[in-house]
């Protein structure tokens, strides 16, 4: 994509050129793009469906920790997060924007190392680059991507449609990004105390990748129509299972039970969590950025989806008053708590 070899001052490109230098390979895919980078704004054609739009901004040091982060993974990794949120909807990804804060410490060819991040995810998911903006950052790097999408109007699931005796679904497993950023912690510490030991991550290949290169869940969206089912509600699981759990109660108006026999764990996830003293469970309901699809059903349609091992019924739905609750493993019942994420806590 990319021939520089040495380092490149931005400032000898200036705003107009660094995009263009950046964007040039990107091609246009999708016939809602009707003109792409290149002009004062992008022209879409929704074509009698319902546009769906989700914006999300990254922060070096509250996001992302460039100490153990790739940054072509995090190019990549910036896209997944912000095609989740349209995959939630049931709806079909299509375009990006993509701006960028850059402090003077990024080169041009670190800012490549980005793009090679998003070009690769555009190229896998089908999405057309069509926008952004550059600006300088004394407070390191900030991404900020804008994803669009489309669906058709009967089919948009939005958080609010579960009804009670509803089955709770998820796809996947969960637990195992969280797991992954604590190996990643260990290891960074570890090599600040002493530069000269190279990092241990043999064997954590999955659970580390759940972390730096997480994959959104286009493949179940497809699933579900293919099944011809359509979710009740949906939500994607960046902030932790039981956070999520809660968001789609309220809105709903609802209770939720949930299993935590039922509950996926992938065996490294189990393991590593044992080994590093924290309960698998705990990791999967408050440990976040699975970007999972949490979901309901009704009843009727667990027949199409019982035989698929990627979706698992964890759970159902019920009156208000009865509350958001797990029933363990001892057949104890907790009161489900929101411990995820919290963007504004320090």
């Amino acid at each position: 994509m990319f021939e520089n070899k040495e380092r490149t001052d931005i400032n000898e490109l200036g705003e107009f050129g660094l995009i263009k230098h950046l964007t040039t390979n990107f091609k246009i895919r999708n016939d809602y793009s009707v003109k792409g980078v290149g002009d004062d704004a992008a022209v879409l054609d929704a074509k009698g469906k319902q546009t769906l739009v989700s914006t999300d901004l990254l922060l070096e040091g509250i996001h992302f920790d460039l100490a153990y982060v790739p940054l072509m993974h995090l190019g990549y990794k910036a896209v997944q997060v912000n095609l989740s949120d349209i995959y939630a909807m049931n709806g079909k990804a299509s375009q990006i924007t993509v701006s960028l804060g850059l402090s003077s410490k990024f080169p041009l060819e670190a800012v490549e190392e980005i793009y090679k991040g998003i070009e690769l995810a555009c190229n896998k998911f089908n999405i057309d680059l069509i926008g952004g903006d550059t600006s300088s950052s004394k407070q390191g790097l900030v991404i900020s991507i804008t994803s669009i999408g489309y669906a058709d109007a009967d089919k948009v699931t939005y958080r609010n449609g579960a009804q009670e005796h509803d089955l709770l679904c998820v796809s996947g497993d969960l637990g195992g990004a969280y797991v992954g950023l604590q190996i990643l912690e260990r290891e960074k510490l570890i090599y600040l105390e002493n530069p000269q030991i190279q990092p241990d991550l043999e064997g954590k290949d999955y659970i580390i990748e759940r972390q730096l290169k997480p994959e959104a869940r286009m493949d179940i969206v497809a699933l579900l129509e293919e099944m011809d089912i359509k979710p009740t509600s949906m939500i994607d699981v960046s902030d932790g299972l039981a956070s999520e759990i809660l968001h789609l109660a309220e809105q709903s108006d609802k209770g939720i039970t949930i299993y935590e026999e039922k509950i996926p764990l992938d065996p490294m996830t189990y393991e590593t969590a044992r080994e590093l003293g924290i309960d698998p469970t705990v990791c999967a309901l408050s440990g976040g950025e699975d970007y999972e699809l949490l979901f309901t059903i009704s009843q009727d349609d667990y027949k199409k989806l019982k035989n698929d091992v990627d979706i698992t019924v964890i759970g159902h739905v019920t009156d208000k008053n009865s509350g958001c609750k797990m029933v363990s493993k001892s057949n104890n019942v907790h009161e489900l708590k929101a411990q995820g994420w919290n963007a504004f806590k320090s």
